[in-house]
């Protein structure tokens, strides 16, 4: 049997070291590097081979190394393979990380003050406590609960929405549509750490601006197909919204020319809010090679009917 890893070359190299020495007995290849396909049970990948469901007939799982597969053709995967996506346990901690900084930077006004400064301009804002500011998350999974807890902690006053009810110490939870207007109108920054479906792709948009309270900011830490660039940047030049962080945009990168990569109010960083890390990722794979062998549930297994 053969395990085919297909991303990133050097997080591929320390898979395959720790490999040796746990699954001796496990080939493992490296794309382009395949070996004899007819082999290849589980393959890891960002994007699998164009001939996946045709040219690997024995293919049992496929490994995401994403946290999410929205970038998945989920209809293109035999309905037999198993879809499992990443869940590094370092990763939520490192996307609340973000999140507070992000949060922190827009609340802090800093963008402003950079723009300021790009003016020459000795312009100090007035002050406004953490306490004093009510900052929402949308998606309450692994990455959404613990980003709110951790706001929560500096003093926020935090509050979550969800398609499901989830209750979170400290923190205000809303959830399904009926609820959506009311955790909108209290939040002043909106965090978005939702998975990417076809019911959230565009959320970000004018629609959802406009129930903000005038002056919002937004940060966008999930996918770049859940933000209306277009509609942000209306929102933001007519003054609706204050400013923005995107941690992903679509496409990436964006065009050299593109309106969002100079806007005075918006911050990009590139997609690097939570990166799985190649020591602490083997160690989930390994754990649900180990799950396939003896009949347990794996970990982050995908329900292709929700998308995620």
């Amino acid at each position: 049997m053969t395990f085919l890893y297909k991303s990133e070359p050097a997080r591929g190299e320390h898979w395959k070291s720790v490999f040796a020495i746990r699954e001796p007995d496990l080939a493992f290849h490296i794309w382009p590097e395949v070996g004899d396909p007819a082999k290849v049970r589980y393959m890891a990948a960002w994007l699998p081979p164009d001939d996946m469901a045709t040219g690997y007939p024995n293919l049992e799982v496929l490994f995401s190394v994403g946290a999410g597969v929205d970038q998945l053709n989920l209809d293109a995967v035999p309905p037999h393979v198993k879809v499992v996506r990443m869940l590094d346990p370092g990763v939520p901690d490192m996307m609340a990380e973000f999140v507070v900084t992000a949060a922190m930077t827009l609340h802090g006004g800093l963008l402003a003050h950079r723009h300021r400064q790009d003016l020459g301009a000795w312009e100090p804002l007035p002050f406004r406590p953490v306490a004093s500011r009510r900052v929402g998350v949308l998606g309450l999974g692994r990455l959404g609960s613990v980003a709110c807890a951790r706001l929560a902690a500096i003093g926020f006053q935090v509050a979550g929405w969800s398609r499901s009810r989830h209750a979170i110490a400290g923190v205000e939870a809303f959830s399904g549509a009926d609820q959506l207007d009311a955790f909108l109108a209290r939040t002043e920054i909106l965090v978005c750490l939702l998975p990417l479906t076809g019911e959230t792709r565009g959320i970000l948009g004018s629609d959802l601006f406009r129930r903000l309270p005038d002056g919002a900011m937004v940060v966008n830490a999930g996918r770049g197909g859940h933000l209306d660039q277009e509609a942000l940047l209306v929102a933001l030049d007519s003054g609706r919204l204050a400013g923005a962080v995107l941690d992903v945009t679509d496409p990436e990168p964006l065009p050299a020319d593109h309106p969002m990569r100079r806007h005075p109010r918006i911050l990009i960083t590139p997609h690097i809010a939570a990166t799985a890390q190649p020591e602490t990722s083997v160690e989930v794979v390994l754990e649900n090679l180990r799950r396939l062998r003896t009949g347990e549930e794996l970990l982050g297994l995908v329900d292709r009917r929700l998308g995620y």
